[in-house]
């Protein structure tokens, strides 16, 4: 059986350090000492019911759970180098969470976190909301569903991600991005998916200027388009959009089928287009 520790405040620096196997709950990790670290290399330990207000908590941990628990935005940058992590029900105001991690799930958390989840590999995220200026920053294997998520620069030099069913309220949402799937979702932003490799969208809404510049392998499937103004210049594109396109500009290859293309500009280009475009 785990040893359990309940209804304690912590303040001094490394508080609980290398505990294992432990059930850590209703406590307060807050208070004059201002001490940091206050659970760092932790293994197969439980956190329930907590409150944090400590600079980087979660350091080097694994085999953890972090549940029904409140990190301010005193807890910068809580959750770094840690593995096999699940956290569930928390909210989340330290920035920089998540960095370095492998093989974390979040399921109904909220989160507000500038630079969150940079460079980490294996997360699952389900449910919940996330704000967040440079989200997913260069991670890889990232499966998320039933989210909604606002920010300005999400998903840059990502790969391999799942996505479904969520509202992704973004500006430069995935750019430099490799071997992405997104379905049965909202893409609101500006200049979606510059530069992107293997991105592909089925059943989405993309709504915003000139999205899905300079890309490669891009594929659209049973999507719609809204405020979509010089879209698709100098990229390899195979799109099936229902209604209409605002404008369309300059695409280098593969084919745009659409009920409707406001305008068509094929002038000015710097490189051969050869894209087929078809008006049903």
């Amino acid at each position: 059986m785990k040893n359990v520790i309940t209804n304690k405040v912590f303040d001094e620096e490394r508080a609980l350090y290398n505990l294992c196997d432990c059930v850590v709950k209703d406590c307060t990790f807050a208070g004059e000492a201002d001490g940091e670290s206050v659970l760092k290399e932790t293994h197969r330990i439980e956190v329930a019911g907590c409150n944090f207000s400590l600079r980087y908590p979660l350091w080097h941990s694994t085999e953890f759970v972090l549940s029904d628990s409140a990190l301010d935005s005193l807890t910068r940058a809580p959750i770094w180098y840690s593995a096999d992590g699940k956290i569930s029900n928390c909210v989340i105001d330290g920035i920089k969470c998540l960095r370095e991690c492998d093989r974390i799930s979040l399921v109904n958390c909220k989160v507000k976190s500038p630079e969150f989840g940079w460079r980490c590999r294996e997360l699952c995220m389900n449910g919940g909301t996330y704000e967040s200026e440079y989200f997913l920053f260069e991670s890889e294997n990232v499966n998320i569903s039933d989210i909604g998520m606002s920010g300005k620069y999400s998903f840059q030099y990502t790969k391999n991600l799942e996505i479904d069913n969520c509202m992704l309220d973004t500006k430069d949402a995935f750019w430099h991005a490799k071997n992405v799937t997104v379905r049965n979702s909202t893409v609101k932003g500006e200049y979606l998916g510059w530069f992107s490799e293997g991105l592909t969208l089925i059943g989405c809404k993309i709504i915003g200027t000139q999205p899905l510049c300079y890309c490669k392998n891009l594929k659209l499937i049973d999507c719609t388009m809204e405020q979509t103004d010089l879209s698709f210049e100098y990229s390899d594109v195979e799109a099936e959009i229902s209604g209409n396109i605002v404008s369309v500009k300059n695409p280098s290859s593969g084919k745009i089928v659409a009920d409707s293309i406001g305008e068509i500009i094929l002038e000015n280009s710097v490189y051969e287009n050869n894209c087929k475009i078809i008006i049903r």
